[in-house]
């Protein structure tokens, strides 16, 4: 059986003998889209718990929109026209468009191009800045809420985003696009030190980190929300408007229903995080390994199928490479540092289920980061001598976006 995987903006394919037991796991979004636009301006008339955002408008002046920064596949270009023209027929000319970093690096102007579309130009638009931030107390887990200035200063506080499975934070989108997006790095840097937590995962609402961003975001206020559900082509199937609270968990439960799969133990996995951006470095493309790591038994092996054309992407992250397995976790287990937080996970994983990257990268730069390098046949034929005809097999051609589980999880 003849099996694709999404890698950068192209797809490759790999062969798999009948004799295996394969079972090939997708989300169930692969749906053809609705009509986009009608799906968008639907949420947007129906809002979850809230008043409708015309209606919000004549209540301000001044209206910041959050938006995703390249790393995500949210289809901005989509959201942004409907939102902007509620705004306006409520009265506000002054919106502001904020690309959320976090602590990403800057985007180049045609990635901000790409991710504004026909609105490039058109609308003032500016990237978050972890070092202008104001101070707006502290969660009971004990992180400082400091937030972009511009963000903090308007009158209304629109957040838009993709609905996903978050590996610790359970869930993207709603007040995720505060707290990281628009917040300081000691914000960030404190939240994130929650995804130790063990319920800090993939799936759960009640994760320690969300439940924080979300006390954060309630400090600032979250006016409304635009966010999307997507198909594996990356087009709208589903969105949800409203209540920063009760829109995100009916797209949750939309999301769960689509692309939430229970499977067997398995000894080999090979796994795409779906392709561009999702692949765009190693950083971005760990991202895939939670959503399949405890549907492999202890001793399994899992193929990473992943570009990378950018590297390690998280300076933090690579130099945390410097160190060999072990101390690079016992440093970890010392003390959460942000990036260095990547490299004790994989370094993690490592030790418990052998992990392959097929990739653009040179051969050194995979190893280094705890990886055994390889190509898509060279990594099968491994794997196949090691675990036999009776290896249990799964492919997750979009590991970015599916979430395996058992009803016993491995830890």
């Amino acid at each position: 059986m003849l099996y694709y995987l999404p890698f950068g903006k192209t797809k490759v394919s790999i062969d798999i003998p009948s004799k295996y037991n394969v079972k090939l796991i997708k989300p169930g979004n692969s749906e053809s889209a609705r009509d986009e636009t009608k799906e968008i301006k639907r949420a947007l008339k129906t809002p979850i718990h809230s008043r409708r955002l015309v209606e919000i408008a004549r209540e301000g002046r001044k209206a910041v929109i959050i938006v995703s920064d390249t790393t995500r596949p949210t289809p901005t270009r989509k959201l942004l026209p409907p939102l902007i023209s509620e705004l306006k027929a409520g009265g506000i000319e002054d919106v502001t468009i904020v690309f959320g970093l976090g602590i990403h690096r800057k985007q180049t102007e045609d990635e901000k191009k790409a991710i504004l579309g026909e609105l490039y130009g058109k609308v003032n638009a500016i990237e978050h800045n972890v070092n202008d931030c104001v101070n707006l107390g502290t969660t009971k887990r004990g992180t400082p809420v400091e937030i972009f200035k511009h963000v903090a200063d308007a009158d209304i506080v629109i957040c838009t985003g993709a609905i996903e499975f978050h590996y610790y934070a359970g869930y993207s989108g709603g007040a995720k696009s505060i707290l990281p997006a628009v917040s300081s790095k000691r914000s960030i840097d404190a939240n994130h030190a929650l995804m130790l937590d063990l319920n800090s995962s993939a799936g759960r609402l009640d994760s320690p980190v969300r439940d924080d961003l979300e006390e954060a975001a309630r400090m600032l206020g979250i006016d409304f929300i635009l966010n999307v559900v997507l198909n594996d082509r990356k087009e709208i199937i589903f969105a949800v408007a409203g209540d920063y609270i009760e829109a995100h968990r009916k797209g949750v439960a939309f999301l769960d229903k689509l692309s939430r799969i229970e499977v067997e133990p398995s000894d080999i996995a090979i796994v795409s995080p779906g392709g561009w951006p999702k692949d765009i470095d190693i950083f971005q493309s760990h991202k895939a390994l939670p959503h399949v790591k405890n549907a492999v038994k202890d001793g399994g092996s899992i193929i990473l199928v992943a570009e990378c054309r950018e590297g390690y992407g998280n300076k933090v992250f690579e130099e945390w490479l410097e160190y060999d397995r072990n101390e690079v976790i016992e440093r970890f287990k010392s003390g959460f540092v942000m990036g260095g937080h990547k490299a004790a996970l994989i370094a993690a994983l490592s030790k418990r289920i052998d992990l392959y990257l097929v990739s653009s990268l040179p051969d050194e730069m995979v190893r280094r980061a705890y990886f055994i390098p390889a190509t898509l046949k060279g990594a099968l034929e491994a794997v196949l001598a090691k675990h036999g005809e009776k290896a249990k097999i799964i492919v997750m051609p979009y590991g970015g976006s599916t979430l395996a589980f058992q009803d016993v999880e491995i830890e």
